[in-house]
């Protein structure tokens, strides 16, 4: 018994350091990825080449940067379900 509860703790340990690796790892590029692109696509996209405003990009380059943070969520809810789903089928699979 005492066998079984270890092997089950050291199990969830893993998919817990798992999980807090993913969510860092998203947290980070929710953070980093879209002020990288409102800034690049702001002075090199916008302004170089479509030749636009310094007015007129702040808003193109800011939907930009919404967008992306609305698909890197959408990313994270899908691998946190995936993560999910096969925690799930290896703890309670029937043989």
């Amino acid at each position: 018994m005492a066998d079984l509860q270890r092997t089950q703790m050291s199990h969830h340990d893993g998919s817990l350091g798992h999980v807090t690796k993913t969510l860092v790892t998203f947290s980070l590029m929710i953070i980093i990825l879209p002020l990288f692109l409102y800034f690049f696509t702001k002075s090199f996209v916008f302004e170089a080449v479509f030749l636009m405003s310094s007015r007129q990009s702040y808003f193109y380059a800011a939907i930009v940067a919404v967008v992306t943070v609305q698909v890197m969520l959408g990313i994270f809810i899908y691998v946190a379900y995936q993560e999910g789903t096969e925690v799930y089928d290896k703890n309670y699979k029937e043989d």
